[in-house]
């Protein structure tokens, strides 16, 4: 007995030879391919299996599981923050309303970040990181390019040159200069001597090219762009300005004091500290009251910017010394 088509399934079909018209095969193919493919599975999809067995320990130590499963973790969200950033850099509507939902999206993924990272702090035993990180030398978390990514995105490259030498260029200047004195090559840098850290010198070695065509392509043209190129009533929009607000300081202040705190943690003893595995002077380089890296400085007030991260800092401080 012969079933008739229902109306919806008949309009679907039209849509679905309208598509694969050109693809130089009919649609009757397509349904053949459709019809011998398998069922999909949840392990299938997401590829349970071979993410599961990236979890590859240089020790024996159990605590080490939880280290670089936390990383991993952490570079995912990175990779859905950056997927937010790129639809943002690439929209060209000037709605306000997209502008704001996606910020959203990355307060919300580094607001779970943030909020995890007792797992790092609380998580694992002193000794047995004192023990397993001497096995990671010099690798580090300061080669994280897609944190470093999330920074080009986010505001002019300028923007993040070390303090010291920030007044000294602008929006106008090479990018290939002002990349040489980004704020975060100082931390892995000999004050003294001037000598790079192996650490910083495999970096640049392996990202430095990707970091600049980046750099390259969304000049003029980052969140802090997007922003000022919003209607007058999106620049002046409450939502907005907050949304934009809990980025900068996600990012460059609850991200850094959550590395404060387990550098405390870990690396702090009584009357010296414990080097970094890739040789950064944690101190200087993780505090940001000393970095004063903004990505919009323009929606803090003079006061705020002289306050940058201060209170935390000084207050850990405080406790241990």
């Amino acid at each position: 007995m012969n079933k008739s088509i229902q109306p919806e399934i008949t309009e679907k079909i039209a849509q679905l030879e309208a598509k694969f018209k050109n693809s130089g095969q009919d649609l009757g193919s397509y349904l053949d391919g459709l019809l011998h493919d398998r069922y999909l599975t949840y392990w299938d999809y997401i590829h349970l299996d071979t993410l599961l067995s990236l979890q590859v320990p240089k020790t024996h130590f159990p605590d080490e599981e939880i280290f670089i499963t936390y990383h991993q973790i952490t570079e995912l969200y990175f990779k859905l923050v950056i997927h937010e950033l790129k639809q943002l850099v690439d929209d060209t509507t000037k709605d306000v309303t997209f502008f704001t939902e996606r910020l959203h999206r990355i307060n919300r993924y580094f607001k779970v970040l943030i909020d995890s990272f007792d797992v790092m702090i609380k998580g694992m035993d002193k000794e047995q990181f004192l023990k397993y990180r001497m096995s990671l030398l010099p690798a580090s978390g300061f080669q994280s390019v897609q944190f470093r990514i999330i920074e080009i995105y986010a505001t002019p490259l300028h923007h993040l040159v070390h303090a010291d030498l920030r007044e000294q260029y602008t929006s106008q200047s090479s990018q290939t200069e002002i990349f040489e004195h980004l704020y975060w090559k100082f931390g892995a840098t000999n004050s003294d001597t001037g000598e790079k850290t192996l650490t910083l010198k495999q970096f640049e070695y392996r990202y430095t090219p990707r970091m600049l065509r980046i750099a390259k392509q969304v000049e003029n043209n980052t969140i802090y762009h997007k922003y000022l190129q919003l209607p007058a009533s999106g620049q002046n929009n409450p939502d907005v300005i907050e949304a934009l607000r809990t980025f900068d300081l996600q990012v460059n202040v609850n991200w850094l004091l959550m590395h404060m705190g387990a550098a405390y943690r870990y690396l702090h003893k009584e009357g010296t500290d414990i080097a970094a595995t890739g040789g950064t002077n944690w101190k200087k380089f993780l505090p940001p009251s000393f970095q004063q890296i903004s990505f919009f400085p323009n929606l803090w007030s003079p006061e705020e910017k002289e306050n940058w991260g201060k209170q935390w800092v000084h207050h850990q401080f405080n406790q241990v010394t």
